[in-house]
């Protein structure tokens, strides 16, 4: 049984209980965006709530198909000692959204709480620059069975995070923490895996470790471990606290929320993939299977709505979901972690759609232009990539070909046509991909019946 409690920060100007901005991300020196109260100095007051991220919380609670909750929410104080924790307890508040759903996961909960800071454990060194920002906590029910399953989950619920624009870049700052348990063990919690592909190796890691274990006999325990980037496991970081251990009370100085339903009401919830996925066939005429596949992935889909404009909807939905995709699957990488953009999308579509270049270059291309990001025409120019018709150009070296493969010949005269896509191949080969496929067919189809006397 998995499950996962995921930490992302919401995309707001200040902390969630100061007026310090968020973007720790981008700051170099330690400790310069902080203040008393996102230090927890003796005296410091919080701020009301952010309401930026209480709006946040509610809209992002929504689309995850959640009950939004009407009774009094108290922000709660959550104790423990850790250097990160200079008040010696962090600010999280009771459910926000229960009872919602992701695919065929439950989400038991949403909240908000404030992100402790970064303690560096080889260094002992502390930076409070990321205390206090706002941080929305998505806790699923326990109904994941193996990797994969958490993988289409995280995946699935990254994408509604971006699709609501109210969370940071969750590519790089989210951390999740995973509870796995398998019959006959306790409950083990991995805590701070920042990537899809972290948590899929860190459970394929701890259940192999908590399976050897109890075939030798031994028992395995309740305990929080982390994973290791670096060597790939898990390794024991304490026993794992109980609810108890937290020794939650409602903080004095918040007043607790309260969600009418005219609030929920007035918060505009963004498009969601389903919806877009009607747009998309609906306004511009996308096939349903590609529709389908790009609004899995926010980011495919805008790239698409970017380069429709420049060129034909068919022509750009088919390389988007076939050619694009193929080449950031086999590099198992995002489209933003590429350096393909929508402006070097449009002028490659453009070659193509103006036949100065083959399909088989353009294929070249797109796999060199998503690593480099360079032009596409001035690669076809400075290389001479261009499409060659001439049948003068290509009769040489169709020749040269028939000349050079003769029992490809011979089975071709024998009745197996399926040669001649050999022979098509080797032209295609000593052009580079640059010759058009149709003249080359045909010359290749005259030079062949001529020899066999037909």
């Amino acid at each position: 049984m998995i499950g996962m409690e995921i930490h992302v920060p919401l995309k707001t100007q200040r902390k969630l209980f100061c007026d310090c901005p968020i973007n720790y991300w981008d700051v170099e020196e330690p400790n310069l965006n902080t203040c008393p109260v996102c230090t927890g100095m003796p005296g410091s007051k919080p701020y009301p709530l952010n309401e930026g991220a209480v709006e946040a919380a509610v809209m992002i609670a929504e689309l995850l198909e959640c009950e939004i909750a009407r009774d009094n929410v108290f922000v709660k104080r959550k104790h423990y000692d850790y250097p990160d924790l200079p008040s010696g307890y962090q600010r999280t508040s009771e459910p926000i959204g229960v009872e919602g759903r992701v695919g065929d996961v439950g989400i038991w909960e949403v909240h908000l709480e404030e992100d402790p800071g970064r303690y560096d454990l080889k260094t002992g060194n502390v930076d409070y620059n990321r205390s206090g920002v706002p941080l929305i906590e998505i806790v699923s029910a326990p109904d994941m069975k193996g990797p994969a399953e958490v993988r289409d989950f995280m995946r699935e619920l990254v994408n509604i995070l971006r699709y609501s624009e109210r969370v940071v870049d969750v590519g790089g700052v989210m951390r999740a923490d995973v509870n796995i348990s398998i019959k006959g063990g306790a409950k083990v919690e991995i805590k701070n895996i920042n990537s899809v592909a972290g948590a899929f190796k860190a459970l394929q890691y701890e259940i192999i470790r908590q399976k050897n274990m109890m075939a030798r006999g031994a028992v395995v325990r309740q305990e929080t471990r982390g994973f290791d980037e670096k060597t790939q496991v898990t390794r024991p970081q304490r026993v794992k606290e109980t609810a108890a251990d937290y020794r939650y009370i409602p903080d004095p100085d918040i007043p607790p929320q309260h969600f009418t339903e005219e609030y929920t009401a007035s918060i505009e919830l963004p498009e969601t993939p389903q919806l877009r996925r009607k747009r998309l066939i609906e306004e511009y005429g996308v096939r349903e299977d590609y529709a389908q596949t790009m609004v899995r992935d926010k980011d495919i889909a805008d790239l698409f709505e970017e380069v429709k404009g420049g060129v034909g909807v068919e022509l750009a939905s088919m390389w988007i979901c076939r050619e694009v995709l193929r080449q950031l699957n086999y590099r198992s990488i995002d489209l933003r972690e590429s350096k393909l953009s929508a402006a070097i999308m449009v002028e490659l579509l453009k070659l193509l759609e103006s036949d100065e270049i083959t399909e088989n270059v353009g294929k070249k291309l797109l796999e060199r232009v998503i690593d480099s990001g360079e032009s596409p025409s001035k690669i076809v120019e400075e290389e001479r990539l261009g499409r060659v018709s001439g049948e003068g150009e290509l009769s040489s070296v169709v020749d040269e070909v028939i000349g050079e493969n003769v029992k490809a010949v011979a089975d071709y005269k024998s009745g197996e046509k399926t040669a001649l896509n050999f022979l098509m191949g080797a032209v295609m080969k000593k052009m580079r991909g640059r010759a058009d496929s149709k003249v080359v067919l045909e010359l290749l189809g005259r030079r062949l019946d001529d020899d066999s006397g037909r």
